[in-house]
């Protein structure tokens, strides 16, 4: 029997029972536009928390002295760049490099009259186009001068758990480059809010210069960050800037630690796609049961008309993608119109994001389209869908003639 027969028995076959049907292809739409917005979700996430990481602290490229380590913060000169503003002035005169300028960091304290809290200490050059997400971040006071030798930022959160006002003084206390413990009066010229809580409850900003009186590390910086014009370009960057006793290290290797564990964190995911796949697999497949069970009269007749086994398997299968073709189509379209909203309305987090105070989550999670996700999990479910039917399709063709045929 010709291929176009079989489909035009399959489509009749799902017209006698247009509720069934429709169901079916229901479930295998919702299964997969449910996991096409949770891909959705994760990619935007963690496209958002890297980008946030990128955009307020890494950049593409930073330079370091080869011994420093970030974990420890040092403000020993030897685990310092000796010539900052030398290496600034070299990456900016890149072609690929958008913008580059030196950071100080310093671990410390922020003592009120009733409460220490420790933070890190930014000390950079506020003139600096790199620091401008802070700036548009202000929701009260002003952002310093450059020649501001007393004035610092916090975030909006921080302050607000401190019970502080911009004017208020505060004193932060150091551990300075000769190790020795020291402590100054500052007083807050504002505060930013950048929706980034690693950031809002935990950092404070201050003149490069005066930070690195501060900590007594002379016109020493802890690396030069840049922003490309082309993330792309990092490597090539990182190669043409790297030299004896500065490392350059890419956004990539920055950001290491965030990206590996993500990784392992995705794989529970990849069980939950899974167990909705099955699900609609298993649906599916009763789907198709029924159906047999239904016409087993009919596929005697089919059979004793000479209607040979793999052509009875065939039909059936032809209805399982049918209802698998129509459900990944219409699964795409609820899915996308799910990403779509998500992408422009995003998911608060709550306190979530200070609870992971290591990445870069903001306080809203917005979506983001992945087109490549998006088309395996389609082929996923279709396959997937088509595997299910081959038991069904399989009983089918085992049925004899003649047992059929008495079957009623």
């Amino acid at each position: 029997m010709a291929l176009g027969k079989l489909w035009t028995i399959a489509w009749r076959d799902l017209g006698r029972n247009k509720r069934r049907s429709l169901f079916s292809i229901l479930a295998v739409a919702l299964g997969l536009a449910l996991l096409i917005v949770l891909n959705g979700f994760i990619a935007g996430m963690v496209e958002g928390a890297l980008q946030n990481s990128i955009r307020l602290e890494t950049g593409h490229v930073q330079l370091r002295a080869a011994s420093y380590e970030e974990e420890k913060t040092s403000l020993q000169w030897k685990d310092l760049l000796d010539n900052p503003q030398g290496l600034t002035e070299q990456a900016n005169a890149m072609d690929e490099v958008k913008i580059a300028a030196p950071v100080l960091w310093a671990s410390g304290y922020l003592n009120t009259r009733d409460e220490a809290v420790g933070i890190r200490i930014f000390g950079v050059d506020t003139t600096s186009g790199l620091y401008q997400p802070f700036r548009e971040a202000m929701v009260e006071g002003e952002f310093l001068d450059a020649d501001d030798r007393s004035g610092i930022l916090i975030g909006k959160r921080l302050a607000d758990s401190l019970e502080l006002g911009v004017g208020d003084t505060v004193n932060l206390a150091v551990i300075n480059s000769d190790g020795q413990p020291d402590e100054s009066p500052f007083t807050i010229r504002g505060f930013y809010s950048t929706g980034v809580f690693s950031y809002d409850d935990s950092a404070a900003f201050m003149p490069l210069s005066k930070a690195q009186a501060f900590t007594n590390t002379g016109g020493r910086a802890s690396a030069v960050t840049m922003l490309l014009n082309e993330q792309e370009n990092a490597e090539a960057v990182a190669a043409a800037l790297q030299s004896p006793g500065v490392s350059a290290l890419t956004w990539r290797k920055l950001n290491e630690v965030f990206l590996v564990t993500l990784d392992a964190a995705l794989s529970f995911y990849v069980i939950i796609y899974g167990i909705v796949i099955l699900i609609v697999a298993v649906i599916i497949a009763n789907t198709l049961l029924m159906a047999v069970f239904e016409r087993i009269r009919e596929v005697g007749i089919l059979a004793a008309l000479g209607m040979k086994g793999r052509q009875i398997s065939l039909m059936f299968l032809i209805e399982a993608a049918i209802l698998g073709v129509a459900g990944v189509l219409l699964g795409n379209i609820l899915g996308s119109a799910g990403v779509a909203y998500l992408a422009s309305s995003g998911i608060s987090t709550g306190e979530t994001g200070a609870v992971a105070a290591d990445i870069a989550i903001g306080a809203t999670m917005y979506a983001k389209f992945d087109p490549g996700g998006m088309f395996s999990l389609s082929a996923w479910t279709l396959i997937i869908t088509l595997l299910a039917a081959l038991y069904p399709a399989w009983y089918a063709s085992r049925l004899e003639p003649v047992e059929a045929l008495h079957s009623f």
